[in-house]
């Protein structure tokens, strides 16, 4: 059989592109000989990821907690590969737009699957072994705090309370007071509960890391570049609208989820079960409590101060309706 010239060429580009790097042509095509095909299982790692669920208890509905989050750290993982395309830069607005939809897609994917977790066990069964994953929490996702580090200035995490006063301060004293920190702790003392501690003991110098790497390339820094370039009116509306939805996702869509689901299995009169990190869930996970808005630009004063509290109404009418 005669080689097309078109595939003549294609093997002179890659002839050349192998032999600039000072090695032998011929091993690879030696090595590609013996080489196997590709297959399904092997590309996706499919034995080992399945392999990957240890159960501590024999309830049965455990496995179903563990890949649902192992699911989330997944898109969390496809969520960040977006971030750091725009982190790095010279992307059009077209570019720009795509990768904040795909974040969006991301967490619109993750809200619909937490019927999984809202309504995919049975409530016996999620408190029977429960316990027995104490102090392990969903608090402890670094890469949830990755994100959040990466589509905004640090002072905008920052707790509301203490924004002015470390508002020209350095990466590492603004990240003293980022606002999950109050979040993790303990009600009854204010001590910082153990799966903070823990947390904070693995990854704070990775998080410094991520806070100092992301502060002049994070989402809305790459967004005022885009503006400062000359963008179209329409284009900036897109830009916008995607960022709202973002903002909307990450600081009240995903943890109104998370509310949902705690009330559905944590809540009970007289009194709630606490987390098994020890944290506040109750004043932790309502937006309206935590005012967390990457962008607040891009909102009115009305918005801002109304901040997920018709979300957060509307599942606790639902709550009381179905109790």
């Amino acid at each position: 059989m005669e080689w097309s010239p078109e595939m003549m060429e294609k093997l002179a580009a890659l002839r050349e592109k192998i032999e600039s790097t000072g090695q032998d042509f011929e091993t690879y095509v030696n090595g590609w000989q013996r080489a196997s095909f590709q297959n399904y299982w092997d590309y996706v790692q499919l034995d080992t990821l399945l392999s990957l669920q240890r159960p501590v208890t024999d309830v049965a509905d455990e496995p179903i907690f563990i890949i649902y989050h192992q699911i989330t750290e997944l898109y969390f993982k496809l969520a960040r590969i977006e971030i750091d395309a725009i982190a790095a830069g010279d992307l059009s607005v077209e570019d720009f737009t795509e990768r904040v939809h795909r974040i969006n897609r991301y967490f619109g994917a993750l809200r619909g699957s937490f019927g999984v977790m809202e309504k995919g066990m049975k409530k016996d069964e999620f408190l029977a072994f429960r316990d027995a994953l104490a102090p392990a929490s969903g608090f402890q996702s670094v890469q949830y705090r990755i994100i959040e580090l990466g589509c905004a200035p640090l002072i905008n995490i920052v707790a509301e309370t203490k924004r002015e006063e470390v508002r020209d301060s350095s990466i590492e004293e603004q990240m003293e007071f980022i606002y999950w920190k109050d979040g993790a702790k303990i009600e009854d003392t204010g001590k910082p509960a153990y799966t903070a501690v823990q947390f904070i003991e693995k990854y704070w110098d990775d998080l410094l890391f991520a806070a100092d790497s992301y502060e002049h390339c994070n989402i809305w820094e790459r967004y005022q570049e885009l503006l400062q370039s000359g963008v179209s009116p329409e284009e900036q509306l897109q830009l916008e609208n995607a960022l709202r939805l973002l903002d909307l996702n990450v600081n009240v869509n995903w943890p109104l989820q998370h509310y949902k689901t705690a009330v559905r299995y944590l809540s009970r009169k007289p009194s709630d079960i606490a987390a098994t990190g020890g944290t506040n869930w109750q004043k932790y996970l309502p937006p309206r409590f935590q005012r967390r808005i990457f962008y607040p630009e891009l909102w009115t004063d009305e918005q801002r101060a109304q901040w997920g509290k018709s979300w957060v109404d509307e599942v606790l009418k639902e709550i009381e309706q179905g109790s």
